[in-house]
């Protein structure tokens, strides 16, 4: 799914006159600086262009439809990632972007993703807990930017800006369905699925005589898609059936509600308060992989055919941020505080503990997650006279930020073993089996930190900035960071600008204190294979017999040099960039399991899972760890030309990313640990992970038309395919290169009334359907997680509009 004519750097939305000179906040604390003028790349997309999506007003969607450098691949079976879907920038992982609301840091979800997803092994903050309505502009940075925001911004920053407005409003329908055809590995297949139907407004309102509130709201509906692959006739009651659907892989089924305000009011003496946040309560359920009729944790006497689990989740996302800013003794002030709240609490339905027998309920209570913060800041911006070709910008703060983490357990049947069914049989709710009082958690930290930036015209081409941050974490110590940059003004039609800078992202809470018991999808030469796999805390004695070492911080050294090109109505920015990452945290390999793989003999293995099955009720180990070293290098190509004529305007856009990680380094075990060997703990399917897992080339090229209340636009995507690994190479696969067709024609009537009607994936492209040496008999997995557009095919959409 992609968004028609949004494209990274467009400011403004097609019909309007584009304004080249947007000033941005982003990566600058200097006032008046605009997109085109910034030492470090900024990309600005307009509100505007987001809800112009057709992707089911999903705000992750839309943004990586707008910007080649941000990628969403939309993970299915893959429990909680299916619910919280992470997005990644320059191809690094979903929690090295930091995201701020408004400039002020946003919290991450309380979700840690740990099953087959991109990503895997990060926490991140969804993008989707805000929607498009709400946001007036997005910057996207594309530099890293922890010497002047702190941890977690290696890749870049994203600042959500919210709609800001004292007067008008709008009101949008949004209705859209997928009409698609598909082959999959046994078969084709036809569907009319996932429908989606959202009303979203906002409203600006006068505060007073000088302030302001916006208020924006979303209600949302989204029904599941299904793209699973028939199952084998094994895996079907009577062994003959060729076209039995028995799993559901694809999106989820949502219903959210959103309500998001913004306001500002002028109180005395120059000085403003402000306040804003908002609240999204979020209902989905999606496919865990299907139990076939026969598969050993099934109880004939409850599904004589199987049974499909599903997972429920119900997400409350909140956040409340206030504070006043103004002048004093000469400096410009802000002071603020700020909250942030995630709950994710299971349920699974359709499903059993296999121990209890068929005395087995089948909805379960399976526990859920907890994640909150709490930050204060004193913010600080003062010109310096210092007798060079312009004041030079001095800007300087303090922050100081708690945390909290929880786990808490769902009902006993959900965790426990049964004495009614077999011996073998699996405990636990199946599909996703709930927390258990072992995994109990409830941890929390502090962290305060100051920094300096200055930025400043030494001469009247030359721009030159410098910044450094310290922060001091409660539970592994302190860090220090810094950025030089530059840029050389040599015409207003040509620039130069480039940048060094160090890194670091913080170890979550929730990859030091997360502990669990899943059941996984596990593919080896042997075939495909249901485990179960204990995720453990890295302090926990298991862990550490394995491997496992506190977690340190990731840190990272990043270079960038670029071009800025405008005359007339043509704008090209080129910017290439290297990152040296090291020590990233990552997560396991399943240690024990079902055999041997590269890193780990057959009789490693079964030595592991004895002594897990004893002590744990678990086959595997799975923990979190420093010591994967990667260098990510690449080029972003921006371009864009608008041309006047007689017969509308028409914008030409341009855009592309090149990128290539290349993991340099991998754990090593510690002395004593069942393994030496250098793939024991981080084997070559994570590896390859890393490297391939996201497209080395993604080019965006559109054509948007408008004339009058005309607009037409279209626009294809072209993604490089991305591989597909496993620990054996022989059960690789990829994706497949793909180019996906965007079309929308829309008019806009008198008295603010607007229609639009839209095909995103024109053509009904689809990523290369998953081998069935990797799906097993109930063919659950369709098509690759991985894929960068997903996986649902052509969609259909319709928008009906109001503003006034």
């Amino acid at each position: 799914m992609s968004a028609p004519a949004a494209f990274a750097q467009e400011a403004t939305s097609a019909d309007d006159t584009a304004d080249v000179g947007e000033i941005v906040v982003t990566g600058t604390r200097a006032i008046g600086r605009t997109r085109l003028d910034t030492i470090a790349p900024v990309d600005v997309i307009t509100g505007e262009t987001l809800t112009r999506s057709g992707t089911g007003t999903e705000t992750a969607a839309a943004l990586a439809a707008a910007a080649p450098s941000i990628n969403f691949p939309r993970p299915a079976i893959s429990d909680g990632s299916d619910h919280v879907r992470p997005a990644t920038l320059r191809g690094l992982a979903p929690d090295q972007t930091l995201v701020l609301i408004n400039g002020q840091r946003g919290h991450v979800g309380a979700l840690v993703n740990v099953n087959g997803a991109l990503g895997r092994g990060s926490t991140a903050f969804d993008l989707n807990t805000i929607p498009s309505v709400a946001l007036g502009s997005v910057e996207v940075l594309r530099d890293g930017a922890s010497a002047q925001y702190g941890s977690d911004a290696i890749a870049g920053v994203i600042n959500l800006r919210l709609r800001q407005a004292r007067d008008g409003g709008g009101l949008t329908l949004n209705y859209g369905r997928y009409d698609t055809e598909y082959d999959t590995a046994r078969g084709s297949h036809e569907a009319t699925d996932g429908e989606q139907t959202s009303l979203a407004g906002w409203i600006g309102l006068p505060l007073g005589e000088d302030g302001f509130v916006t208020v924006s709201g979303e209600l949302q509906k989204r029904d599941p898609t299904n793209r699973s692959d028939y199952a084998a006739p094994s895996a079907v009651v009577g062994n003959t059936s060729t076209n039995t659907v028995l799993g559901r892989f694809g999106d989820p089924a949502v219903k959210s509600q959103s309500l998001w305000f913004n306001a500002g009011k002028p109180i005395n003496a120059g000085w403003e308060a402000y306040a804003f946040g908002g609240i999204q309560h979020k209902e989905s359920e999606s496919g865990a992989t299907a139990r076939a009729y026969n598969n050993a944790n099934n109880v004939l006497a409850i599904y004589p055919n199987g049974f499909l689990p599903l997972i429920n989740t119900e997400i409350v996302d909140y956040n409340l941020y206030g504070g006043v800013k103004g002048e004093a003794a000469g400096i410009d002030w802000d002071v603020s505080v700020g909250y942030g709240r995630n709950v994710l609490d299971y349920r699974v339905t359709n499903s059993l503990n296999a121990s209890y027998g068929a005395a087995s309920q089948q909805e379960f209570k399976a526990g859920g997650l907890k994640y909150d913060q709490l930050t204060f800041g004193i913010d600080g911006v003062k010109p310096l006279e210092l007798g060079l070709y312009e004041p030079v910008n001095l800007a300087f703060g303090l922050e100081y930020r708690t945390e909290g983490f929880e786990v808490y357990a769902g009902e006993p049947a959900s965790y426990n073993r049964g004495t009614g069914g077999t011996a073998t049989a699996g405990l636990g709710s199946q599909g996703f089996p709930g927390f258990s009082p072992a995994h109990v958690a409830d941890e929390d930290r502090n962290n305060w930190s100051a920094y300096v930036d200055l930025e400043g015209k030494l001469t009247e081409g030359l721009t030159v900035g410098i910044a450094g941050r310290y922060e001091d974490y409660s539970d592994f110590g302190d860090q220090v960071t810094g950025k030089i940059s530059a840029r050389y003004d040599f015409s207003p039609a040509f620039a130069l600008r480039g940048a060094v800078s160090t890194g670091f992202h913080a170890p979550a809470l929730q990859q030091q204190f997360f502990s669990y018991t899943a059941t996984n999808l596990v593919t080896t030469t042997a075939g495909t294979a249901l485990i179960q796999a204990g995720t453990f805390r890295v302090d926990d004695p298991i862990a550490i017999s394995l491997g496992s070492r506190p977690l340190e911080p990731e840190t990272s050294v990043n270079y960038s040099i670029g071009g800025v090109f405008r005359a007339a109505g043509l704008e090209l920015t080129i910017d290439a960039y290297r990152i040296e990452l090291d020590d990233r945290i990552v997560y396991s390999e399943n240690l024990g399991g079902t055999g041997a793989r590269l890193g780990q003999t057959a009789a490693q293995a079964l030595t592991i899972s004895n002594q897990l099955q004893a002590a744990y009720g678990v086959s595997a180990a799975r923990f979190f760890l420093n010591g994967v070293n990667t260098v990510t290098e690449g080029v972003d190509v921006v371009g864009r030309y608008r041309l006047p004529t007689d017969y509308g305007r028409f914008d030409f856009t341009l855009a592309g990313n090149f990128n290539n990680t290349e993991v340099t380094a991998t754990p090593t075990p510690a002395a004593g640990a069942p393994s030496t060997s250098e793939f024991f703990l981080f084997d070559r399917a994570n590896i390859l992970a890393f490297e391939e897992g996201t497209p080395g080339t993604k080019v965006v090229g559109g054509i948007d038309w408008s004339m009058g209340g005309f607009g037409v636009s279209a626009k294809a995507t072209y993604y490089e395919s991305v591989l597909v690994a496993n620990n054996s190479s022989t059960l690789d696969y990829e994706t497949g290169d793909k180019t996906l067709i965007d079309l929308e024609g829309r008019y806009q009537f008198p008295a603010g009334v607007g229609l639009a009607v839209g095909v995103n994936n024109l053509f009904d492209e689809y990523p290369e359907y998953t081998p069935t040496a990797n799906n097993g008999a109930t063919g659950s997995v369709g098509f690759p997680s991985y894929s960068p557009f997903g996986f649902n095919g052509r969609f259909l959409y319709a928008r009906l509009s109001y503003s006034f």
